[in-house]
């Protein structure tokens, strides 16, 4: 067996030990909810564009609510109720992801999304988001907003309290923007606040159709989805909850949720 082969079969037993242990965190979020409501509770943060996170200079801010009804797409396993926490963590260094790749898989309730993440590109982005997977940052936390509209196809993920205000106690600036403002199908980026210096934090949007951003600051790609954005289209065509800011805008109807996120490193 080659050293590559070697290390496909130690990360295959990682990923399904977390899988593992995500669906026993699941099965015990069960047991303890007194009242089975399927869907996410979504708040609206006064003043903060995109649910505290901003996509263009004309974006307006997103309001979805939760919707009693929330039905499950094809395929996904109703959501784990959101642990509801921030985090207090410090920015790693740079240095730990620069000049490397990642391979990234968010296990959630409708299947596994793999994307690999460029650290040679977005070395501080990339830190950050090894840093916050390590931690567990992530566990249990829905993707609390997608967008359908001509220009911007997005599902937005990354905030553990399903507000869309959370963030990880840390944030840093923008690197490896479009110039051109353009996001092609399976781009994945980080999302931001209106401070360019430190206002990109833990949370992340993956592009499931070909978008446009003008933004003259944009935002940091990180990486690439290689498997698994069919999943975003289920979630896609299901459409948006009632109660967003606009019938192309505010939660998903068919509630998804990251359980956990494990990477490793990708050798030459």
């Amino acid at each position: 067996m080659t050293k590559e082969q070697e290390r496909a079969r130690a990360r295959r037993r990682y990923q399904k030990v977390q899988r593992r242990n995500a669906q026993r965190a699941l099965e015990r979020a069960r047991r303890m909810r007194v009242v089975a409501v399927v869907g996410t509770v979504l708040v609206v943060v006064g003043g903060l564009a995109f649910l505290g996170f901003r996509f263009g200079a004309g974006g307006g801010s997103a309001t979805p609510s939760a919707s009693t009804a929330a039905t499950t797409a094809a395929g996904c396993q109703p959501p784990p109720s959101s642990l509801g926490t921030g985090a207090e963590l410090e920015l790693p260094d740079r240095k730990t992801a620069e000049g490397k790749t990642f391979v990234a898989t968010l296990s959630t309730n409708c299947g596994d999304i793999e994307m690999t993440l460029d650290g040679a590109k977005a070395p501080q982005a990339v830190a950050a988001f090894l840093e916050l997977a390590r931690q567990n940052y992530w566990q249990s936390s829905p993707c609390h907003r997608l967008t359908a509209s001509e220009a911007l196809k997005v599902l937005q993920c990354g905030d553990p309290t399903g507000t869309g205000s959370g963030d990880p106690g840390f944030g840093y600036g923008v690197e490896n923007a479009p110039k051109d403002g353009l996001y092609p199908r399976g781009t994945v980026a980080m999302a931001r606040t209106q401070d360019t210096e430190k206002g990109t934090g833990g949370q992340f949007f993956l592009v499931y159709g070909d978008s446009t951003l003008p933004d003259p600051v944009g935002y940091t790609v990180v990486g690439t989805v290689t498997s698994g954005l069919d999943i975003v289209d289920r979630i896609a065509a299901a459409g948006i909850a009632p109660g967003g800011s606009s019938p192309t805008d505010g939660a998903p109807a068919a509630p998804i949720s990251i359980l956990t996120v494990a990477v490793t490193e990708k050798k030459a």
